[in-house]
């Protein structure tokens, strides 16, 4: 019989960047960890420099890691990170991922692409290594 072992993924090949936020859907908020209730939700651009919560089938830039007072704030944008999963989304492994909405038309959520829609097709990125949970979708970026 086959150990069972933990395989973790945390911290492979992490990337991040600094940009800053809308200031719409992503606020600043002392009070809350990493600086704001948005912290750990998927982001996309906005503008230049610029990012904001993922909406449906938007580009995901990567996940919201902390967001300071002057509006800036620090993205993962590259390695593995578990992002959260869109309202009744599906996932392939191996698969693409593209912005979601989550529950009560929450934004910055992913789901899979859908490989039928090429504009989907054309912003799609990363790559799905674990759909087993309920909440998160683990992939690479």
């Amino acid at each position: 019989m086959a150990e069972n072992r933990n395989v973790e993924y945390d911290g492979i090949g992490a990337e991040y960047a600094p940009f800053e936020i809308d200031g719409v859907t992503i606020t600043h908020d002392d009070d809350e960890t990493g600086g704001s209730a948005q912290v750990g939700l998927a982001v996309t651009m906005t503008d230049d420099k610029e990012v904001g919560l993922t909406e449906d089938a938007d580009p995901v830039k990567g996940i919201l890691v902390s967001v300071e007072g002057d509006g800036r704030c620090l993205v993962q944008t590259g390695g593995y990170m578990e992002l959260p999963k869109g309202d009744g989304a599906t996932y392939t492994l191996g698969g693409q991922l593209v912005g979601d909405l989550g529950a009560a038309s929450a934004k910055g959520y992913v789901r899979g692409v859908n490989s039928a829609v090429a504009a989907e097709l054309a912003v799609a990125r990363g790559e799905v290594i674990d759909e087993s949970d309920a909440d998160v979708v683990g992939a690479i970026l």
